[in-house]
C-alpha cells in the first residue's frame, strides 16, 4: 500500500476531520481514506445538454410534466441595414 503526507493543513480543517472521524468511529487517517475513496469513486459524467441536466435534477422529485408548446410558424428574420 502507498502512503501520502499532507502538509500545510489548516488547523480548522484538521479539527473538522477529527470531529467527523470521531462521529463515524474512525481514526483521522481512516476518515481521510474514506473521504478520498468516496470522492474518487464518483463518476463525473457531465450531462450532454441542458435538458438532460434539468431532467436529472428533477428525477428524484418525481419529474415534472409540462404541456407541449403549440406548433407555430417561425417569423421572418430581422433585416439589418438598408
Amino acid at each position: 500500500m502507498a502512503s501520502i503526507t499532507i502538509r500545510n493543513l489548516d488547523d480548522a480543517l484538521k479539527s473538522k476531520l477529527r470531529v467527523r472521524a470521531a462521529r463515524h468511529g474512525r481514526s483521522m487517517e481512516g476518515e481521510a481514506r474514506h473521504i478520498l475513496r468516496a470522492a474518487l469513486a464518483e463518476t463525473s459524467r457531465r450531462p450532454s445538454n441542458l435538458a438532460e441536466a434539468i431532467r436529472r435534477r428533477f428525477a428524484p422529485l418525481g419529474g415534472v410534466e409540462l404541456e407541449p408548446l403549440p406548433d407555430e410558424p417561425i417569423g421572418n428574420p430581422p433585416r439589418f441595414g438598408k
